[in-house]
């Protein structure tokens, strides 16, 4: 029986719009200034304008959360179409290319320090540069100098922050390259702290001693995870187990998401504030996963939505990003081995406006929705 075309439109519109896959597209129709070229715009001017903290002696090399505000500002601007503000953004690295601003990027064997090249190898993706994959590609070849028996690089602490440091220059290397050793070595690692870190309830704990499900850390997690699984090709042998800890993950997010949007600073308490990085993260994991066909989107793709306008909320209009939880050692380290004292020190942990963990993750989640 034909379907008349009136009927067939009546019908789609009841259920919502439809992407190229059939699936409703909840990836679409934002509201005024909300959408995710508007947002990925505003937050990648804020961190042009920004100076690195080396600038001001607070400290001497480039730090991470500096690098992943910078990569997604970078992807954000070449997928929004920004070409202008793209080549700003690149122009920022020159003075990395002079031999006193190379002093700024540090050799030293740390993850913090490695991720440094995901933004050179970024550049290099864009403009084809070999500057810039030179830089990139030290850092990341620096990561396996010393890895341990079983292939894992010796940076690994175990905590689970660790994983989007490695994943991150890792995967950027591998695209910049198509070397499939990048690639191994990512899987390696992550599947290592997979079998080390992931609960059964599909969390991870900070560290195995600091048993708390922090958000921030889970959402470096999230975030790690995908960007591996976004290169990773499915007759990878360690890809199966890889996608099983990722939805696994996933899954379990979806039991502890706010009535808000939000998910907390602890991931399982309730009571705990709601905190925008480890959101931002989560909400990346899930819209690349609906994007990718990874996960159900009848399913993530309402949550990762209301994750995504629940955030938008929470900019000031300069573009600084507030209720960021600040830089946090595992607790063990800080505190001590008592779990009181532990929990009291995830729940009292200060929050920032505009610190660069909260900012980095809202532009990787508007990249992934314009990719």
């Amino acid at each position: 029986m034909r379907i008349p075309p009136s009927l067939l439109l009546y019908f789609l519109g009841s259920i919502g719009l439809t992407s190229a896959f059939g699936a409703p597209d909840h990836f679409a129709d934002w509201p005024e200034g909300k959408s995710p070229q508007e947002i990925g715009e505003r937050l990648a001017q804020n961190w042009l304008e920004r100076e690195f903290d080396y600038e001001d002696g607070s400290r001497p090399f480039v730090i991470y959360p500096e690098v992943c505000t910078w990569y997604g500002a970078l992807t954000v601007t070449k997928l929004a179409g920004l070409p202008d503000l793209n080549q700003k953004l690149i122009a920022k690295f020159d003075r990395f290319l002079t031999g006193e601003g190379a002093t700024h990027i540090s050799d030293a064997a740390h993850v913090d320090y490695r991720v440094a090249g995901a933004v050179p190898l970024e550049i290099y993706i864009q403009n084809g540069d070999p500057r810039y994959l030179a830089i990139g590609k030290r850092l990341a070849d620096a990561q396996w100098d010393n890895p341990t028996a079983d292939g894992v690089t010796g940076e690994a602490r175990y905590w689970i922050d660790d994983m989007y440091m490695i994943s991150a220059v890792q995967s950027q290397a591998y695209r910049a390259t198509k070397d499939p050793v990048y690639l191994d070595r990512n899987a390696t690692a992550m599947v290592a702290y997979l079998d080390k870190l992931q609960e059964p309830n599909g969390l991870f704990y900070h560290a195995p001693d600091s048993p708390f499900f922090w958000g921030r850390g889970n959402g470096w997690q999230a975030a790690g995870i995908t960007e591996l699984l976004r290169s990773l090709p499915e007759d990878h042998p360690q890809f199966a187990r890889i996608m099983d800890g990722y939805k696994t993950m996933m899954a379990a997010l979806l039991k502890y998401q706010g009535a808000d949007g939000m998910w907390r600073q602890l991931v399982d308490r309730p009571e705990s504030w709601p905190e925008t990085s480890g959101t931002g993260m989560f909400a990346y994991a899930m819209v690349t996963g609906v994007k990718n066909g990874w996960l159900d989107p009848y399913t993530y793709g309402p949550a990762a939505r209301h994750a995504w306008l629940a955030l938008v909320g929470y900019i000031e209009r300069d573009g600084d990003i507030q209720q960021v939880c600040v830089g946090t050692n595992k607790a063990n380290q800080m505190v001590g081995p008592d779990l009181d004292d532990q929990l009291e020190f995830y729940l009292g942990r200060p929050r920032r406006t505009g610190d660069l963990h909260g900012q980095a993750p809202m532009l990787w989640t508007a990249s992934a929705f314009l990719r």
